[in-house]
């Protein structure tokens, strides 16, 4: 399926404007670029990139496009009826605006601000003179005070109805920014040299005689790196001619400029086309240019390298020898960590933590940065994993994770000191283990003010099962709107899924859903351990499908390693699917079989997995579907949904 008209027109947009920063633009009109700070960020601590002595705001890298003058606009949040949030601080608040950790703004807040105001709730510098290309930008609070402060999370919306506010109901107690605003350039002088210019103009002209061999030199290195191959004659005379238009109408830099955008726009740059004989009929190997391409945007989820693709050019990349020695190397480089970060991110969904505004009255230490440092922690638990050739197994069943000082202050492990991530045992009888003790899976199978033993159930299945539920029928209402009472109290969750599923259509599914969430249900939205539901204990009891019973996360491991053939070759299949960019098909079974069954042989180690998708059919060949020259389907170079089921299987070889 080609994609439509809006994408189309947003990949030119992407283009035009990053082929403008990456040259520079000395006729730069002026426009804005805007940050936003979320609402549950804390503004306690210092971020990351920002200067020592400050706290909170933000702290960016913004690639400005022409020396020259530049204005930096904060805006602050405001309560409901317009002041400014926390005017009643008992000190005053600066802000301090740097660039490259160099002071060039300090702003007074005024504690009379109203949203009623001409400026409304912004403050602005005086211009600054900044110089073209990548710069570190900041605006952030001046630290005044240290110790413990009063950091409960207030709600801004004061009615229920108030969704707009209402879906993010909670800041911290401390003034806070809301947007970071960088506009200009005013009076531009011109763009100086910038990393990225180095890299694109590896020749000046002298003459006009000079000007189109220097600029084909350009276009043939760039062009061999963005398409991910040697450069074509049809390639070359294409971009040329786009550089030979801009060239009239501004001069050499502008040329460049434009070809750079023809090339970023290109379908070869988009997407990864695979070319295959003239005369090929049925299955065929994927030349060795192409094979270099699926293996590193597999290992790497970038394009190859000039070693890989040296070897896809001589041929040499079908040896299966050559092949696995590659994989192994690339596995080896710390560009592997995409298997992590892309690969492990999509399939265990944990972009869905972004969803999740737990209720700032009953969850009031929770902030962004927590969610953020909770996906950290799940990425280089299974990029270790990946690193150090761990059996899969390892998953379930790891008394380790990847920690700093915040999160594990959150699980209440101590000893853990400094804002770095690093490997931490979990302490002798912590009810912790593998990626259901990690406080990324809990949080995103949870709803803002309640666990959800569905939703995370219903995960378990998807996800690491690879066995979805079906879904619900029409016309059952929602958990929330289950009626009952018992005492005079509030119902426990389980307590509202017993009355939920007294619907014999709601049980057939909820039997066996059901169980494995309850057995979670000791974590609480934060991924906190509790013991106790509104005051009522809690009952986490539960019969697995095959009638085991299951009452904690301990026995919910047992009881899925008992049968680990469906975990691991779940496991196998969304890996293959990320390898090769589609969904894995019917004809696909044997080989996600011969996978799971190989790399049971040596305890399921993760790097057998791996190789056995890199040696594999599915991955060396392609199937022609017509005679005569064929290209095959594009694939894009953004990620896929990260869902086990055949209609949505996360990709390697989708997105940049």
């Amino acid at each position: 399926q080609l994609p439509s008209a809006t994408l189309l027109d947003s990949y030119l947009d992407a283009a035009s404007e990053i082929a403008r920063l990456a040259v520079g633009d000395p006729k730069a009109s002026v426009s804005t670029s805007t940050f936003k700070i979320a609402r549950l960020a804390s503004q306690l601590d210092q971020v990351e990139g920002a200067p020592i002595g400050t706290r909170g705001g933000a702290a960016v890298t913004h690639t400005f496009p022409a020396d020259g003058e530049y204005v930096f606009t904060i805006t602050l949040h405001a309560i409901p009826t317009g002041q400014l949030f926390a005017s009643t601080a008992p000190f005053d608040e600066k802000i301090e605006v740097s660039v490259n950790g160099e002071r060039v703004a300090l702003l007074d807040i005024d504690r009379g601000m109203s949203q009623a105001d001409p400026q409304g709730m912004e403050i602005r510098t005086k211009p600054v003179p900044i110089r073209a290309g990548p710069q570190r930008i900041a605006a952030t609070f001046v630290r005044t005070f240290e110790g413990p402060v009063n950091d409960n999370i207030t709600p801004l919306g004061h009615s229920i109805a108030d969704t707009q506010i209402g879906a993010q109901a909670g800041i911290t107690v401390q003034a806070h920014i809301q947007n970071f605003a960088v506009t200009g350039p005013y009076n531009p002088t011109g763009v100086s040299d910038t990393p990225t210019r180095r890299r694109i103009f590896s020749c000046r002209p002298l003459s006009a005689t000079e000007a189109r061999p220097c600029a084909e030199k350009i276009l043939t290195r760039l062009g061999a790196q963005a398409y991910r191959r040697p450069m074509q004659a049809n390639d070359l005379k294409g971009l040329l001619a786009f550089y030979d238009e801009g060239a009239k109408a501004g001069g050499f830099e502008i040329g460049i400029r434009t070809a750079l955008e023809a090339m970023l726009s290109s379908p070869h740059f988009i997407f990864r086309i695979e070319e295959v004989p003239a005369a090929a009929k049925g299955r065929v190997p994927v030349s060795g240019v192409d094979l270099a391409s699926r293996l590193s945007f597999f290992l790497w989820g970038a394009p190859p390298d000039s070693q890989l693709v040296a070897l896809g050019r001589s041929g040499r990349l079908a040896d299966t020898t050559v092949l696995v020695a590659q994989a192994r190397r690339l596995l080896a480089d710390p560009r592997s960590e995409a298997l992590a970060t892309r690969f492990a991110s999509q399939w265990l969904r944990l972009q869905d933590i972004e969803l999740v505004h737990p209720d700032a009255n009953q969850f009031p230490d929770f902030r962004e940065q927590l969610a953020r440092e909770m996906r950290r922690e799940t990425e280089l638990f299974f990029h270790h994993l990946v690193r150090e050739n761990r059996s899969l197994l390892d998953l379930f069943t790891a008394n380790y994770t990847y920690l700093n000082e915040s999160l594990a202050r959150h699980y209440d492990i101590p000893g853990v000191v400094g804002n770095d991530f690093r490997r931490v045992t979990y302490p002798a009888g912590s009810p912790r283990s593998g990626i259901l003790g990690h406080g990324s899976v809990l949080t995103l199978t949870s709803v803002a003010n309640r666990t959800s033993p569905v939703l995370r159930g219903k995960w378990v299945m998807e996800v690491l099962m690879g066995s979805p539920p079906p879904p619900p029928p029409p016309n059952v209402p929602d958990l929330e709107e289950t009626k009952g009472a018992q005492e005079g109290r509030l119902l426990t969750t389980r307590e509202r899924m017993e009355i939920h599923r007294a619907n014999a259509t709601c049980k057939s599914c909820h039997q066996f859903i059901d169980p494995i969430g309850l057995a979670l249900d000791n974590f609480d939205v934060m991924g906190r351990w509790r013991i106790r539901e509104n005051g009522s204990a809690l009952d986490t009891r539960g019969d697995y499908y095959d009638g085991t019973r299951i009452t904690n996360p301990t026995e919910l491991q047992q009881a899925l390693l008992k049968r680990p053939v469906p975990l691991m070759r779940s496991f196998t299949q969304n890996l293959m699917a990320y390898a090769l960019g589609r969904r894995v098909e019917w004809y696909d079974a044997p080989t996600v079989r011969r996978i799971e069954a190989a790399a049971g042989k040596n305890n399921y180690k993760i790097n057998d997995f791996i190789l056995g998708v890199v040696k594999s059919d599915a991955f060396r060949l392609r199937k022609v579907v017509a005679e005569g020259p064929v290209k095959a389907a594009p694939t894009t170079t953004a990620p896929a949904a990260p869902v086990t089921p055949a209609s949505k299987v996360p990709a390697a070889g989708r997105g940049r």
